[in-house]
């Protein structure tokens, strides 16, 4: 069963990004599964700390994306959006340059006033890079 209230599209996702931080650190969103959201991210001069490893604030910067994007399309009504509240990472195991990371949004909760979402972030060889988890509030729309 799908928990999306607005369905997702990668279309619709892709360009909702343009001209935004996520298309200026080359996030792509790559699948949309019946409860889930999964994007994947360049390792490159855009997303690399000084030492060439992935840099956590890019780590963040994908979860909280996938969180909030995910969020937004479970709300029940066009006059409300979710907006980030706290987010957490915990950095795992670092990623050189070169290489792409993938993340995972899923649902821990759906409320009326709250959503938390798990963001799982992995490398190419499928290892946990970042595991991050998002609590949205449920605002009404301005």
């Amino acid at each position: 069963m799908s928990i999306w209230k607005t369905q997702p599209t990668l279309e619709h996702l892709s360009h909702n990004a343009e001209n935004t931080a996520v298309a200026n650190l080359g996030i792509e969103y790559t699948e949309i599964g019946d409860d889930y959201l999964s994007a994947k991210m360049p390792v490159d001069e855009r997303t690399v700390q000084p030492f060439g490893v992935l840099h956590g604030g890019a780590s963040v910067l994908l979860a909280e994306t996938l969180g909030s994007v995910a969020a937004n399309h479970c709300l029940i009504r066009d006059n409300l959006m979710a907006v980030g509240l706290d987010i957490n990472a915990n950095h795992i195991r670092p990623v050189p340059s070169g290489q792409y990371v993938y993340g995972t949004a899923t649902a821990v909760h759906i409320g009326a006033t709250t959503q938390v979402w798990q963001i799982n972030i992995h490398n190419e060889q499928n290892k946990l890079v970042c595991a991050s988890r998002i609590t949205m509030a449920v605002v009404p729309r301005r």
